[in-house]
């Protein structure tokens, strides 16, 4: 039975039981964190997650289990199926347009597809010669013609798309180039965004950058286009408002940052909190709200429409870190995975789900009223930069002339003395004949 909401419109309760008692904890002796979860598409009454150890050489890997697990949302007591990999799973996703087919990454690279009419195994599973090299950090569905398309990024510097009828090999690569770099060297991709069709899309990296990418890009070198900057350290959450695509979120170091795709740095940046922020979601049904997660386990809900400077809204979830989150597609459930494996389901209150007044203008004219004045701050940047140009070219041309009189005045100075030794000698000449 659901709590009743108290008179705060910005208020989360959660959907069974006590607040800090996860809704789904599996009881293993060797806890596993909730990488990603993903909501069953059609009607969100169930959840997918995957579970894995991301610590490098972890001694815990040893005595892990590999197995996911699809929970039912009014049956949190039991899984109502398992996934089985050869490795644990560090993202999963259902596919939109077909709710039995799920796509998964794995640690040791591969990329596995379930349809969970036919059991627990994986339908097929790439190989190890073509797969990623690293774990799997994000993979996505392709919006196209066909309901089997993926697309993966790893910190190997790949991304590879699949076709999942066939994941003996990826349908095509591309690999992330660090072009400051101009070595060749490759940066490594963690998340993906790859909502909008066309083949256009995002991927955030480990060097805190953002890569423009376009798939279908008619010369190969325009594939990578433009870069985003701004992040200390990886990006861990990359997504375009649903309202407005051109409008992207990203998560990395401390700090969240609202992104206009026209624009090379960022629009809006938050305080910076104490604690690492480790994922984010927008709302589905309000363009101004999202929810972050943060290392020391609080869940913000944040509400632009509301105030921008802080979160309208901060819970204590766990006590671990709260490494993903998600948003049923209705907009008023979410799940929260912890790094000790439990997820914890909580209801939005109606002020936090539900469109407010005008709110689709009021957000798009400060978005946009932000564009422009970041826009404006880039060109005054970039006057600036062109005027420092011009004066050290200035400089450059008055150090010349310099140069070029010294010489000339060496070269006058020279002749002198020529001319005045040649006269002595004819004089010592003259005096001897």
């Amino acid at each position: 039975m659901l709590t009743p909401h108290s008179a705060n419109p910005y208020a989360l309760s959660p959907v069974a039981g006590c607040f800090h008692s996860p809704l789904f904890r599996l009881h293993t002796q060797v806890k596993r964190t909730v990488c990603s979860i993903s909501w069953y598409p059609d009607g969100g009454k169930k959840l997918a997650a995957s579970f894995a150890i991301m610590q490098f050489q972890d001694w815990r890997m040893e005595r892990m289990s590999n197995v996911s697990y699809i929970w039912d949302v009014s049956n949190p007591n039991v899984p109502d199926m398992e996934l089985k990999p050869v490795s644990a799973l560090c993202c999963v996703e259902y596919n939109p347009k077909d709710q039995h087919l799920l796509v998964g990454g794995s640690y040791n690279g591969l990329i596995s597809c379930w349809d969970t009419r036919k059991g627990s195994t994986p339908v097929d599973t790439s190989i190890v010669e073509k797969s990623h090299r690293d774990p799997v950090s994000d993979i996505s569905w392709v919006a196209g013609k066909t309901a089997f398309e993926c697309v993966s990024t790893a910190t190997d510097g790949q991304v590879l798309w699949w076709d999942t009828r066939k994941l003996g090999e990826p349908l095509e690569q591309l690999l992330l180039e660090d072009k400051a770099a101009g070595d060749g060297r490759l940066v490594g991709g963690v998340c993906l965004e790859y909502s909008t069709a066309g083949g256009k899309f995002l991927v955030g990296t480990e060097n805190g950058t953002v890569i423009a990418c376009n798939r279908k890009a008619k010369n190969p070198a325009d594939r990578l286009g433009l870069v985003y900057e701004g992040h200390c350290g990886p990006i861990y959450a990359l997504q375009r408002n649903p309202f407005w695509p051109k409008f992207f979120l990203t998560i990395g170091d401390w700090t969240v940052r609202l992104w206009n795709d026209e624009l090379r740095g960022p629009v809006m940046t938050s305080k910076y909190f104490m604690n690492y922020v480790l994922d984010a979601t927008w709302s589905p049904t309000r363009p101004g709200v999202f929810l972050s997660t943060k290392m020391d386990g609080t869940l913000d809900v944040w509400d632009y429409y509301h105030k921008q400077n802080d979160p309208t809204l901060t819970l204590q979830v766990d006590d671990d870190g709260l490494y993903t989150v998600s948003m049923q597609e209705a907009g008023s459930l979410l799940a929260t995975g912890s790094v000790d494996g439990s997820v914890y389901l909580l209801e939005l209150s109606p002020g936090l789900c539900q469109m407010q007044q005008n709110e689709k203008k009021v957000f798009a004219e400060m978005v946009d009223r932000e564009s422009k004045r970041e826009k404006n701050l880039e060109a005054r940047a970039k006057e600036l930069r062109a005027r420092e140009k011009r004066m050290a070219e200035q400089h450059k041309e008055v150090v010349k002339e310099v140069v070029k009189w010294a010489e000339q005045e060496k070269q006058v100075e020279e002749a002198f003395w020529k001319a005045i030794d040649d006269a002595a000698k004819r004089d010592e000449e003259a005096g001897a004949s």
